[in-house]
């Protein structure tokens, strides 16, 4: 698949993948600059593609909006994917609910039971997972590829996007009237659960808003992580918790 398609354009590349897929191809979407483009592709191409998302219920109001309007431009249902009840209940009482600023354990263990967990639902049964990742949106992304296997999902897992530019993907959407986030424009390039995302400064990476308190540079929850890719413990307490 990467010698086949990856020096074709982004509509055809994405086309070619799922023509190629054995199974069920799924597309994850969190309503990014990305993923929003990717959605577009999809449905102006009618491609066999289900769109599902994961709803961690600490969602921006603005996700939601942006979800329903997804929904109307394409007419198109998004399936969700909720966190199992009786974990976000326990995780609740035991750490309270903002817990997950006391530490990097506790932080983890919420996108476990929030994202990553729900995701492995999500994608049972798949045989191509497909995502919005861009080779230049972290150091930690940098070595992304258009195919390669999840070996622990037991599937293929692609990223059409992955030599896009932030700008190039900004510029497709406004070309093509795609709804994206209005937080963008306010400094939130990299969207996630709004008590864990702030706007970036200028001059910082894209996704140093995503869990600004912690001093990993690699800013991943556990969906995209590999074998080697284990979050390291910090005991350190935001200083914009109360912001």
């Amino acid at each position: 698949m990467n010698a086949a398609f990856g020096a074709a354009e982004v509509p055809e590349r994405l086309a070619g993948l799922v023509a190629q897929a054995a199974g069920p191809v799924i597309f994850t979407t969190s309503f990014g600059l990305e993923d929003q483009v990717l959605t577009h592709l999809i449905a102006t191409a009618r491609l066999p593609v289900s769109i599902v998302t994961l709803d961690t219920g600490r969602l921006f109001p603005e996700v939601y909006a942006l979800w329903q309007e997804t929904e109307e431009r394409y007419r198109l249902l998004i399936r969700p994917y909720y966190p199992r009840h009786e974990a976000a209940e326990l995780y609740v009482r035991q750490n309270g609910i903002n817990g997950f600023y006391a530490s990097r354990d506790a932080r983890k263990s919420c996108c476990d039971i929030r994202k990553v967990e729900p995701l492995g639902r999500a994608l049972a049964g798949a045989d191509l997972w497909l995502t919005g990742l861009r080779a230049d949106q972290s150091t930690a992304r940098g070595d992304v590829r258009l195919a390669e296997a999840d070996v622990g999902r037991g599937l293929l897992k692609a990223s059409p996007l992955l030599d896009w530019t932030r700008e190039r993907t900004l510029a497709f959407a406004e070309q093509n009237g795609v709804p994206i986030n209005p937080l963008h424009a306010q400094g939130f390039v990299s969207i996630g659960c709004q008590p864990c995302t702030r706007a970036i400064r200028p001059g910082e990476p894209e996704r140093a808003g995503r869990w600004w308190w912690e001093d990993d540079a690699a800013k991943e929850c556990g969906l995209h992580l590999g074998p080697d890719g284990k979050l390291e413990r910090s005991k350190s307490v935001p200083e914009q918790v109360n912001a």
